[in-house]
């Protein structure tokens, strides 16, 4: 009994001694003390400002500002813009955070100048007025949506450090018209709806999105709902609540662009609350290249990859009104044709020549001298030939011709039919185009350009239709493509039909792509056709070392309303 007894004794002291062994000890929790905050106000009048903060005991510090930005930095070191015109004071707080959750704060105040302005910008954001000072006059709200009848409504690039020669239009990948909206998968990308609203009081620029309950995210942000997934998707995601937006001056130096005729607006936007556009890609700064009072051309780098641009349309039209990206316009009557059916050179009382190399290479560093030579240009059974040739020509390596209807044949709306066989070889760009009639005194862009056929012999087979106009010209221009085999061995019918409303580019009679037309692009008024075989250039490329000759064959021109 006494060996039982004590045996007993021991195993309740192993218990013992095992429990007090296995109690958890606590942290000490101590209150952080001594909270200060240092600023470094920018002189400059850009509006910077570098928060610094420290306390003893601190871990992370939460700064809180009075137009709802709330940044968190567990060195506690932030950096705010404030875009106010004038010198204007702010309040602001910050809570110091220790161990365990415990926190102390205070609050403080920051007088800063900042001379940048854009109030063109908010009121075409919000359809509201503001006077010089930017005083509210009017409040307005007003609803943007994905613009998803245009080409390129989503569209992704490069920045400026990972490719200088292509950072300012989406290089990668741009959206043939509604194809994000087409698939189940992407459907909720274009029901959202996008207000700004302009107030008297209060913070004056505010943003909401109502994204009917589902986001669409982009593939390599998805970890915020639970993914990656595999591809582009949508995902439930709140977006309830107000943004406040601030207004900064762009950081991009749009100098580097290569292209003298692009311009970007220079103003950048600023959501609070995390805030975004549609397209979820982990940023809350999107800069407008473009803005009107019914359009609207943003671009943001992705907040995962510092190496990617995207780019996003919008409209204030809600997608199920922006049309099929089709045409319904019927033009059947012929109105005016060029069938080529006399030999020799073109005839003089439809066709001008453009003789040559123009300014800066036609404006787009073409090589080539365009001349009136039998050489290059001449009607023969049947075909107007336009030859390309590697050959030294009055300071040029090579030549070719232009030929255009300026003042002989002009017209507004309709369709126009070109059957052509292309010419070959890296370098060549043959072109069937459109320029608006008022070009002397309404320079390019703004004239506008409709360019019914493009193709390049570095990217053989890959036919590209295009607009200019002061919205989107050059880099920035507005194109659909379309690859068909074997160009330059066959004769196909190229063709655009030009409406009030839009514009459609097709080969063979098949649609390829549509791009809008409305009151702020020049394509209401008098347009004439223009052929031409241009050879290297910004578009045309590098010419092949081996390259000796090609010709581009039109059978025929029609024009129908």
């Amino acid at each position: 009994m006494k060996k039982a007894i004590l045996a007993l004794t021991w195993a309740i002291a192993l218990i013992i001694i095992g429990c007090q062994e296995e109690e958890p000890t606590l942290d000490l929790i101590v209150v952080p003390s001594n909270l200060s905050v240092s600023t470094q106000v920018s002189t400059d009048g850009s509006g910077i400002v570098v928060f610094t903060a420290s306390a003893d005991n601190a871990i992370s510090y939460t700064f809180k500002f009075s137009d709802g930005d709330v940044q968190v930095s567990p060195n506690g070191t932030v950096t705010k813009r404030f875009t106010l015109v004038g010198l204007n004071t702010y309040n602001y707080s910050v809570v110091a955070y220790g161990t365990g959750g415990v926190s102390s704060s205070a609050s403080y105040q920051v007088a800063v100048e900042s001379d940048f302005s854009d109030y063109e910008a908010m009121e075409l954001l919000t359809g509201g007025e503001l006077n010089d000072e930017g005083t509210v006059v009017s409040p307005s709200s007003k609803t943007w949506y994905l613009a998803a009848v245009e080409p390129g409504h989503l569209g992704v690039g490069a920045t400026f450090a990972f490719l200088p020669d292509q950072f300012w239009y989406p290089a990668f990948y741009s959206a043939n018209p509604f194809e994000k909206c087409d698939l189940e998968a992407s459907s909720c990308f274009c029901d959202d709806e996008l207000t700004f609203s302009l107030n008297a009081t209060g913070n004056q620029l505010t943003y909401v999105q109502d994204n009917k309950g589902a986001t669409f995210f982009n593939v390599g942000h998805q970890d915020v709902v639970g993914g990656p997934g595999a591809e582009d998707a949508c995902f439930d995601f709140d977006t309830s609540g107000v943004s406040s937006v601030s207004l900064s001056p762009t950081t991009v130096d749009w100098s580097q662009v290569p292209d003298p005729a692009f311009s970007a607006r220079g103003t950048v936007m600023n959501f609070t609350n995390d805030g975004f556009m549609g397209y979820y890609i982990s940023t809350s700064t999107y800069e407008i290249l473009n803005i009107t009072a019914t359009s609207m051309y943003v671009r943001a780098i992705d907040g995962n990859d510092p190496n990617l641009a995207w780019y996003l349309k919008f409209s204030t039209t809600p997608v199920s009104e922006q049309g099929d990206g089709g045409s319904e316009a019927n033009f059947d009557t012929l109105v005016w044709s060029e069938e080529f059916n006399v030999d020799g050179a073109p005839d003089p009382s439809i066709w001008n020549y453009d003789l040559g190399t123009g300014d800066n290479g036609w404006g787009n560093n073409e090589l080539q001298y365009y001349t009136d030579r039998p050489e290059n240009i001449i009607q023969e059974n049947g075909l107007l030939k336009i030859t390309a040739k590697a050959e030294s020509f009055n300071g040029s390596g090579y030549t070719s011709s232009r030929i255009q209807t300026y003042q002989n044949f002009e017209f507004q709306y309709g369709r126009v039919d070109a059957r052509a066989k292309l010419p070959t070889g890296g370098g060549t760009w043959p072109a069937i185009w459109m320029l608006g009639a008022d070009f002397e005194t309404n320079s390019w862009p703004a004239a506008g350009e409709i360019d019914i056929m493009e193709h390049v012999g570095n990217n053989q087979d890959v036919i590209v239709g295009t607009t200019h106009d002061p919205l989107n010209f050059a880099g920035n221009s507005r194109s659909v493509t379309t690859t068909i085999s074997g160009v330059s061995d066959d004769f196909h019918v190229y063709s655009v039909i030009w409406t009030e409303t839009e514009i459609t580019f097709l080969v063979d009679d098949v649609e390829y792509g549509t791009l809008s037309n409305d009151a702020n692009r020049p394509f209401d008024k008098d347009f004439f056709l223009i052929l031409n075989v241009a050879m290297g250039g910004n578009f045309g490329g590098a010419i092949d070392p081996s390259f000796v000759s090609s010709t581009l064959e039109v059978d025929y021109i029609r024009v129908y309303q």
